[in-house]
């Protein structure tokens, strides 16, 4: 079985530019116009749009990878790096504080040199008990192979099927080299295909014991934000891609044994970029949807307990509100939050759900009318 790493002309990848020329150009045009009405908002608005799709973008990139973090956790992470007050929860997650961390880093520090001290850093951040579950692995450092090859495998023990080996760790640093090089010049091509190239070209490399997938999509962040020339994100490629995971795999699989004519992998990753950004109009439509929520209202007297709550509905609070939920949020009495709802009620802003007694439960209703 030969990988393209193995090719006598690795890794001098090549694409048809003139079949994918109308594509690319297209994904331009998407990026342009999103950025252009996303700019428009103001800076209140943009920020919740951003905390929308960063979040998204730290739980599907975790997703992908099989680690599933708490939502609420990671929006609280996000928002308290951007500096913004969104209902904050006070407890706090090491690991999930170092994944927000690099991949915010990844797209504010995009003009700067991507190099080897940057990623060993994204990857202490990412495993701060250095440790991948049980396992102990090496942090913020190249691997080593000690545990045997590279290896991406299915199957039972005893059935494995190995879908790809990476190169030798002795070959590692000076792979890595190469990379980094070609990142850094200037002169190489489109910024929105270096991403889709540089994607491919590091998870192929693996060059750490985990956490290659997460760093190879904030890579591939940091040049799409070279690209726009904003650290700003509008759209998250890491959930598209989670939608479309058995498709992402499965083209991987099929360049990483395939020529160096990378030319279906690049198709793929324009036509994933170009849902992504699509999909990003939803969040805009919720971000512009709760502005005119809070507009509409804002001449009712709330309390920070209210607003808290208002918040959380809107960003998509998981089960049913009930007296119960709200005295444990708001960390008040039942009578307290009782009479939290009753107010919101009267003004038309909840109702209640149908069903009573102790499952009674509560919904976003909009405003009275005035």
């Amino acid at each position: 079985m030969v990988f393209i790493h193995q090719l006598a002309n690795w890794p001098n990848f090549t694409w048809d530019r003139n079949m994918l020329a109308e594509k690319l150009a297209t994904v331009r045009h998407q990026q342009g116009r999103l950025i252009g009405r996303l700019e428009s908002l103001g800076f209140p608005l943009q920020q919740e749009a951003v905390l929308k799709t960063l979040t998204e973008d730290v739980l599907k990139s975790s997703e992908i990878e099989g680690e599933t973090f708490d939502a609420a956790l990671v929006r609280s992470s996000v928002a308290r790096r951007l500096g913004m007050d969104a209902g904050l929860l006070k407890a706090k997650d090491n690991h999930l504080e170092g994944v927000v961390e690099m991949m915010l880093d990844a797209t504010r520090s995009y003009g700067e040199p991507l190099t080897a001290d940057r990623l060993f850093g994204w990857h202490a951040t990412m495993f701060p008990a250095g440790r991948s579950g049980m396992s102990r692995i090496r942090v913020g450092a190249w691997r080593d192979d000690a545990k045997g090859p590279m290896q991406v495998v299915s199957g039972a023990i005893g059935h494995e099927r190995v879908h790809y080996q990476a190169p030798a760790a002795e070959r590692i640093e000076t792979e890595m080299a190469r990379f980094l090089d070609w990142f850094g010049n200037e002169a190489e091509v489109d910024w929105v295909a270096k991403a889709a190239i540089a994607h491919l070209w590091f998870v192929t490399i693996h060059p750490f014991e985990d956490g290659n997938g997460r760093i190879a999509r904030a890579i591939a962040d940091r040049a799409l934000a070279r690209s726009e020339g904003s650290p700003q994100r509008f759209y998250s490629m890491s959930a598209r891609i989670r939608q479309e995971r058995e498709d992402y795999y499965a083209i991987l699989e099929q360049t990483q044994r395939g020529s160096m004519d990378i030319t279906p992998w690049m198709d793929w990753f324009f036509g994933c970029l170009g849902r992504a950004i699509e999909e990003a109009q939803l969040t805009l439509a919720s971000v512009l949807d709760k502005a005119r929520f809070w507009e509409s209202i804002a001449t009712v007297q709330l309390n920070e307990r209210q607003r808290k709550v208002l918040n959380l509905l809107l960003d998509g609070i998981e089960g049913k509100l009930t007296t119960s939920k709200w005295a444990k949020l708001t960390k008040s009495s039942q009578d307290t939050a009782a009479r939290d709802i009753a107010s919101l009620m009267e003004h038309g802003i909840l109702k209640r759900n149908p069903g009573g007694g102790r499952s009674t439960s509560y919904a976003l209703q909009g405003p009275a009318k005035q």
